[in-house]
């Protein structure tokens, strides 16, 4: 019987990390069963253990997930990894991660959030700046969820605000983290990345950091530098020839720019305060950012549950752990099914690469025309023709985390069999963004 959770946030004792061996290590990934590998099998083994659930069914697959828990930490090399939260959007699965060696602390996506996770978790670091007011007003009176929350700033504006609410004569200590741009100003191509930080240059981030240093009510405790260009963009994405040769050509380059930057930025900073940590990386880039020495932990959360877009990797292959399905409710023609549902786009620059992507059975695409609609999705292939009423179609997201805006739970299955039920932050009541 599965394990029913419900209502609130539960460790359901699922193992997501595997047992290490008698010597202490584990080979990680090699020898766990990688049931997903048969998708004969697998898929059709997902809709027998959710046959009596209606659909739309979200599910996560044990198997998949632990491969891909121990992937993760295989790939870090004994860096400590932070579970960003926004790519997961599941309590319990947080919680139990943190258990175990080699996860530390959460990366969350609003404070709001932050102090929610913060009940039960001791470390959490906010990735984005906040002008929550509500939220700060929280923070700022409780000395223990100041304890264990770390703001994000890159601004100094961002600590008028928080004065604003309540000066440091009345307030705990806040912890500070500082944000600085990662991306890289190619020579020919200009700005490759994300626009985050305005703190690019490492004078103009290290006069930041001294300026926090020095300013009551405030401890710097680290620095982050996201290279998105490097973790969150794929080099080896099908049907995508010349970008990935591109940034096969990028990815290097940037790397060895923002690891010289980082190091200079690291040190000033070293110089003004105590730093407990710096912060780089994500699911796409573990090998690359592990080799810079300063790094002390990187952020990773996409490669658990393993949205479609982390398949365009040459440095590893997650497990599809996370998918969900609908049901086949009408034929409009002989080679259309269309199924109840299905449009849950992802985010980021619109287009096909974010819609999702029917996997099983195998042969089935979007039309064109109409995409994935907003409650019934047509599609056209060879999979379609045997296509009956009440036949189960899985997809798979492009993002990781949001599908989790879209059901209350999870179901987890193991070997073909539903063996737990895990609220989404929605489950539990909680919209965050």
């Amino acid at each position: 019987m599965a394990e029913h959770v419900d209502g609130g946030p539960r460790n359901a004792g699922l193992r997501l990390v595997p047992h290490a061996g008698p010597d202490g290590t584990t080979a990680y990934g090699t020898a766990l069963p990688q049931p997903w590998l048969d998708t004969g099998e697998y898929w059709p083994g997902l809709s027998g253990a959710t046959a009596a659930l209606p659909a739309p069914v979200a599910v996560l697959g044990l198997e998949a997930l632990r491969w891909n828990a121990a992937d993760l930490l295989r790939r870090a090399a004994g860096i400590p990894l932070r579970v960003a939260s926004k790519s997961l959007r599941v309590r319990s699965v947080m919680e139990e991660l943190l258990q175990h060696p080699g996860f530390r602390g959460v990366f969350a996506y609003t404070l709001a959030e932050a102090l929610w996770l913060a009940e039960r978790c001791d470390d959490v670091l906010v990735g984005y700046p906040s002008t929550d007011r509500p939220a700060l007003e929280r923070l700022l009176a409780d000395e223990l969820l100041a304890s264990r929350v770390t703001l994000m700033v890159d601004d100094e504006a961002q600590l008028d605000l928080v004065d604003a609410v309540l000066p440091p004569s009345r307030r705990p200590e806040l912890r500070i983290c500082l944000d600085a741009d990662a991306s890289w100003r190619a020579p020919v191509l200009g700005f490759i990345g994300t626009r985050r930080s305005p703190l690019h240059r490492p004078a103009d981030a290290v006069r930041m950091g001294a300026r926090i240093a020095h300013r009551p009510g405030f401890r710097l405790v680290g620095l982050m530098m996201y290279e998105a260009q490097i973790a969150g963009i794929g080099d080896a994405v099908p049907g995508a020839g010349p970008m990935n040769a591109m940034m096969r050509r990028i990815q290097p380059r940037s790397m060895t720019e923002l690891r010289e930057r980082r190091g200079r930025i690291t040190a000033g900073l070293h110089g003004v305060a105590d730093l407990e940590f710096v912060n780089g990386g994500g699911t796409g880039s573990l090998e690359a950012t592990r080799a810079d020495p300063v790094v002390t932990e990187m952020t990773a959360g996409s490669g658990l549950f393993a949205g479609r877009l982390f398949d365009g990797y040459r440095a590893f292959t997650p497990a599809p752990a996370a998918a969900y399905a609908f049901d086949v409710v009408r034929r409009p023609a002989p080679q259309i099914a269309t199924v109840l549902g299905g449009g849950w786009i992802a985010s980021g620059p619109p287009g096909p690469g974010r819609s999702p992507q029917p996997v099983w059975p195998q042969g089935l695409r979007l039309l064109p025309r109409e995409g994935a609609g907003e409650v019934q999705t047509p599609l056209r292939g060879a999979g379609a023709a045997a296509l009956r009423a009440g036949d189960r179609v899985w997809f798979r997201h492009a993002k990781s985390g949001e599908p989790a805006e879209h059901v209350t739970r999870y179901h987890v299955v193991e070997a073909g069999r539903i063996v737990a039920e895990l609220p989404t932050y929605r489950g539990e009541g909680k919209a965050f963004l």
